[in-house]
């Protein structure tokens, strides 16, 4: 089997694609996938301040969205990211979505909390966790980390909110980023 490129191959690429997610919707009225994340790095900003890793997981959580199906974008993401940024960056962009699904399933009251869109996408995405599922996120070394990313996923959809722009986030990008 042949191992495939990562879509991002540098962090000039990912810069360049981050800039291009500004003229892309996302599914809060009047905001862009690019304002989308700015604001959820900034709430895990507020949320752990000293937690860089999982702040630039926030600001890159959804950059698949436009490049795969809805449902696939979490894993997509994280492996468009492999060879550039590092494990622990990835991994929690890879669960992000599994993370909602955690939620969903384990916290009844949840679900009422999702937009119309995210409920579709939930469904998209595998609906309930199985069982063996809950127990398998419920060991990930990585779960209350993307528990957290979830509920900034969550609350980084205000329109008109004013965060740091992603020049703010280029350090801590690099600081994210693989020994070349």
């Amino acid at each position: 089997m042949t191992e495939t490129k990562p879509y991002f191959p540098t962090l000039e690429a990912l810069d360049a694609y981050l800039e291009e997610m500004a003229n892309r919707p996302c599914e809060a009225p009047e905001l862009s996938e690019l304002d989308h994340g700015l604001q959820c790095a900034a709430v895990l900003k507020a949320m752990k301040p000293d937690d860089v890793e999982l702040q630039v997981a926030g600001l890159l959580h959804d950059v698949a969205h436009g490049l795969c199906h809805i449902r696939d974008h979490a894993e997509f993401g994280a492996d468009a990211l492999r060879g550039l940024m590092n494990d622990r960056v990835n991994a929690l962009v890879a669960l992000h979505v599994a993370a909602k699904r955690y939620m969903v399933t384990t916290q009844p009251d949840y679900r009422q909390c999702l937009s119309p869109t995210s409920v579709r996408s939930f469904e998209a995405q595998g609906g309930d966790m199985t069982a063996e599922e809950v127990a398998r996120f419920a060991e990930d070394p990585h779960r209350d980390d993307a528990l957290l990313l979830r509920e900034a996923d969550d609350a980084a959809k205000v329109l008109g909110k004013v965060v740091p722009g992603l020049e703010t986030w280029r350090d801590a990008l690099r600081a994210c980023a693989r020994a070349a």
